[in-house]
Order: structure tokens, then C-alpha cells, then sequence
């Protein structure tokens, strides 16, 4: 089984505002992507590849509503709240958090947790209070995990080491996984591996035998049958490589340009994908 991730972060503010949209006005931008996406979808196997995007929240119900039928595509939300409403309970005190439960009400089947950027995120709350543990930031997406799962959503569940941890790697991932992880049903959980210190302009990525060995001792740690998919970027110039790593269940994309008009283009994102499954 194959696993296709798009996580469109905040591809949908126009480029005239300093975004990356030309492609669509932002009332009409999820069901756009949806639907051309769609398209070329309907021709593979849900038993074989599953696709899920995730977008943000201000999109999920007209995107929800767009979706065509008979498509092996799911929704997600970019995060959950670490805490959510409950029968006789918190009925809706969250301002400006995402409890699971409307997350899973909007239509959506998955959620997104552990990404770098939120990672980076919580570091930074961390940080300006004079504290840096990454355990503590592990525990806070433990609790999203089970928040997420009791909802009966998915997760796509991020890992990676940046430059300065990676003479300790084996230590930064098996913390990530198993604090991150703990209490978790892993039948429900998908773990996205991203190589932060790789990932961006000016920096060589990672290569196919550091790939192999992370995705290897993912598997060791949580389950061979966990799937593992690459985190860093799924594009056209990595596809064909990424597709010949055993351990490599599927991968993340995002933008699919990184040049010119960069941004995330619906055509593109299906070469992608033919590109990885080779057809």
C-alpha cells in the first residue's frame, strides 16, 4: 500500500499579498485544487495508494464539498487541538484552537501532527519562556496524537532531526517516535519522515542510502507494518528514487515549483505521482 500526502500549508494567499495563489481566488482555491487533482485520480486502486490532503481550515467544508465520488482521496486538517469537546463536557471553550471532533464534523479522515514547522513552533513558546526540551514539545503532540485518534481520525505523524542533532539521530528520532507515539493505536498512524537539516534552499538532500537507513530504523522502532513515507518533499527530480527505496511507503508533497512562479500547480502534483508510481 502506497501513501500520497499533500500538505498545501498556506498555498492559498494570493501572490499580490506575498503568497504563492495565482491560480485561483481564495474563496474558490480548495475546491479548485480538489477537483483538478481529481481528475486524474480516478484511475488508481484504493486497495493499492490512498491520497490525502491536507489543507487549512478555512477550506475543509467547501473542499469537503467539492470532493467527486468514487476518488481514493481523503481530507485532513493541518493539526488538532491537545484537548477537545466532550458529551457532558468542554462544550466549545477552544478560541482559536482546533478540537478533533469539528475537525472530524468538517469531513475530514485524517490530521497532520509533528510537522517541522509546528515542531519549530512549540519550540519557540518554549524558548521564550527561557526553556528548550524537545520532550516537553514530543508530549504536546502526544497528546494531539490521542486527542486526534479518540476523534477517530488518522495521523500523519512527523519526525526529523535538524543539523545539530544528527550526530545523535538514533536518540532525536527513537524520542520523537516513542514519547510522541506512546499510548497511540498504530494501526491508525502513518510517520512522515522529514530530514529538516536538508530541507531547504542552498541544501544538499538527503541522499538514498540515508534515507533507506532512517526509513529502516522507523520501521524497527514502531512496526513493520507502520507506513513510512518521505517527509522532505516528494517532487519530479526524486520520485523515480524515493519509488526504489523498500522501506518507503509514499511521500509528502508540497510545492511542486521552485522556481519561476513558484507555488503548488494541480497538473504538476499529478506528474508527480505518475513519476512515483510509475504511471
Amino acid at each position: 500500500m502506497k501513501y500520497i500526502f499533500l500538505n498545501l500549508k498556506r498555498f492559498d494567499v494570493p501572490a499580490e499579498l506575498g503568497g504563492v495563489n495565482r491560480i485561483a481566488p481564495l474563496e474558490q482555491w480548495g475546491g479548485y485544487i480538489v477537483r483538478e487533482t481529481a481528475k486524474g485520480l480516478g484511475g488508481y486502486d484504493p486497495a493499492q495508494v490512498a491520497f490525502v490532503d491536507f489543507l487549512p481550515e478555512a477550506h475543509l467544508l467547501s473542499v469537503a464539498a467539492a470532493l467527486p465520488e468514487n476518488v481514493p482521496l481523503s481530507l485532513g486538517s493541518q493539526g488538532v487541538f491537545r484537548e477537545d469537546v466532550a458529551v457532558g463536557g468542554n462544550f466549545g471553550a477552544f478560541t482559536t484552537n482546533r478540537p478533533a471532533a469539528v475537525v472530524r464534523a468538517m469531513g475530514c479522515g485524517w490530521t497532520l501532527i509533528g510537522h517541522c514547522e509546528e515542531r519549530n513552533d512549540k519550540a519557540g513558546i518554549l524558548a521564550e519562556a527561557g526553556a528548550s526540551d524537545p520532550a516537553a514539545v514530543n508530549r504536546l503532540l502526544n497528546q494531539e496524537v490521542l486527542a486526534a485518534q479518540r476523534a477517530g481520525l488518522k495521523v500523519l505523524y512527523c519526525i526529523g532531526e535538524r543539523s545539530e542533532e544528527q550526530e545523535q539521530w538514533q536518540q532525536v528520532l527513537g524520542q520523537q517516535l516513542s514519547i510522541g507515539l506512546a499510548g497511540a493505536d498504530l494501526s491508525g498512524v502513518a510517520i512522515g519522515y522529514e530530514p529538516v537539516w536538508s530541507i531547504g534552499p542552498g541544501k544538499t538532500p538527503a541522499d538514498k542510502p540515508y534515507i533507506t537507513k532512517i526509513a529502516r530504523f522507523i520501521k524497527e522502532q514502531a512496526g513493520q507494518t507502520v507506513p513510512v513515507v518521505y517527509g522532505g518533499g516528494l517532487k519530479a527530480d526524486n520520485a523515480a528514487m524515493l519509488a526504489s527505496i523498500p522501506e518507503i511507503d509514499g511521500g509528502l508533497i508540497a510545492l511542486t515549483r521552485f522556481s519561476g512562479e513558484i507555488g503548488f500547480y494541480p497538473e504538476e502534483y499529478l506528474e508527480i505521482i505518475r513519476l512515483y508510481l510509475g504511471k
